[in-house]
């Protein structure tokens, strides 16, 4: 798993356009997005923003088990990307 999540980041470095199949932005939110790693039936989600267009801060992650994200997964992203864009201030 570590390797195809390597892999994820390379291609979302190397790509201009990036598939949603891997780099998906979440609905209902201000700049945040869902990298998305599938080996097999393990599929796991990591929530990212950018920082000034270029650099893709990681926040958190956790393996989906369920069709829908939890909210508590999305919470605790946001939360992440507050503080970080606070602290920059």
């Amino acid at each position: 798993m570590r390797d195809k999540i390597i892999w994820t980041f390379d291609l979302i470095e190397e790509i201009d356009r990036v598939p949603e199949t891997y780099l998906k932005h979440m609905d209902d939110t201000d700049g945040l997005f869902e990298i998305r790693v599938q080996l097999a039936s393990d599929i796991f989600r990591i929530f990212c923003f950018f920082d000034e267009g270029q650099l893709i801060v990681l926040a958190n992650g956790f393996q989906k088990k369920t069709q829908k994200t939890p909210k508590k997964e999305i919470e605790k992203a946001l939360k992440i990307k507050k503080e970080y864009e606070d602290e920059k201030k």
